[in-house]
């Protein structure tokens, strides 16, 4: 560009000084604003610190308040694990006590069963006892159901040497005696003799409970023909000593008198229930086949034995009898002296002497309640 073009300069309005009135306004309306807004902008900054100070009291509030909830929760909780431990060590006692309660249920119920058991080979026993004719002369009816059966005892009475027992028909004549105590009795010759007489004191039982059962080694062989004792019980133990008629090895074989049958013991314990299970068997007897009934034999043992000591009302012991004569001639002087009643005494239904020296047992045997003495 030359020199000699044309320009033209254009100069922007001049900033007012500050040193000027115009500059010095416009400081002064520009600090204005200034202060405006940081007035503006404290009181915005106080009202957020306001709102963070509520925000910030009421996060602390809620904090205290879920701590508090949470204690209580554990609290509760910790209750309720208590609570459910105790239901649970309740439950296990009593678990336990139902398993002890069915143990002994199981228990009692074997022991039933065991009972059932016994009860029914009881039962097959009765049902299978040898066949006999028996006429019942009881009563069927009784004011006390618990009333015992009568039992009749049988009482051996060992007497001593030198003594005499005497049954007299009547009660009476007996207690006369007694009540007279010493008698003189004269054997003849100015010789006579002083004995006393004494109650004779018997123990009779007055209960008397067995328990039974049945051997696992014995059988009862009934319905037996009449033969020699010794040669029946050969025949027997030959024949069921043999296994072809379901027999085997014989402990023993005897006789019981009272019944007429006889009792086989086994060696083996299992021989016994087949036979009895076969219950009739045909035996050679007689050199003929004979047909016997096997049944089960019973073991009885007594398990509870009540006694009484009892007076005999009819008969006298006789005690110092010195021997000095023939024993049937002391005998018949000592009966004929109690038969006569100016001596006190009365008929006599027994007597019995056992001298000096001698062993002699009386046998004392019960009646029925319509007699008078047993």
């Amino acid at each position: 560009m030359s020199s000699d073009e044309d320009f033209s300069l254009v100069l922007a309005d001049p900033q007012p000084l500050e040193n000027t009135l115009e500059g010095i306004k416009a400081s002064i309306t520009r600090y204005k604003k200034k202060h405006e807004q940081l007035i503006q902008e404290q009181q915005e900054l106080a009202a957020s610190r306001d709102d963070r100070r509520d925000m910030t009291e009421k996060c602390k509030k809620r904090s205290i308040k879920l701590t508090q909830d949470l204690k209580e929760d554990q609290r509760s909780y910790k209750e309720q694990i208590e609570n459910e431990k105790a239901k649970l060590n309740l439950m296990e006692q009593e678990e336990s006590e139902l398993l002890k309660e069915i143990q002994k249920v199981e228990e009692a119920l074997k022991e039933e069963e065991a009972k059932k058991d016994h009860l029914k080979q009881q039962s097959d026993v009765f049902t299978a006892v040898p066949e006999r004719e028996v006429v019942f002369a009881g009563s069927t009816e009784s004011e006390d159901a618990a009333e015992p059966f009568e039992m009749k005892p049988r009482v051996v009475y060992p007497m001593e040497g030198g003594t005499v027992l005497i049954t007299f028909e009547e009660e009476v004549v007996a207690k006369k005696i007694l009540a007279m105590k010493k008698h003189q009795v004269d054997l003849g010759g100015e010789c006579s003799i002083t004995v006393e007489a004494r109650p004779v004191q018997l123990m009779l039982p007055t209960l008397v409970e067995i328990d039974s059962e049945v051997s696992a080694q014995h059988v009862l062989v009934s319905n037996l023909p009449e033969m020699d004792t010794e040669t029946l019980l050969n025949k027997l133990e030959i024949h069921f000593s043999k296994s072809k008629h379901g027999g085997g090895e014989v402990e023993s074989c005897e006789m019981l008198p009272d019944s007429g049958t006889v009792v086989i013991a086994f060696v083996d314990k299992h021989i016994a229930r087949g036979l009895t299970d076969t219950e009739h068997h045909d035996v050679k007897l007689h050199q003929k086949t004979h047909r016997v009934r096997v049944t089960p034999f019973l073991n009885g043992k007594i398990t509870n034995l009540k006694t009484k000591m009892s007076a005999c009302p009819r008969t006298v012991l006789l005690t110092g009898v010195p021997d000095l004569m023939e024993r049937e001639t002391l005998q018949d002087l000592l009966e004929i002296h109690f038969q006569k009643s100016g001596n006190g005494g009365g008929e006599i239904e027994a007597f019995l002497y056992n001298p000096l020296g001698q062993h002699t047992s009386a046998l004392f045997e019960g009646v029925s309640s319509d007699q008078k003495e047993e």
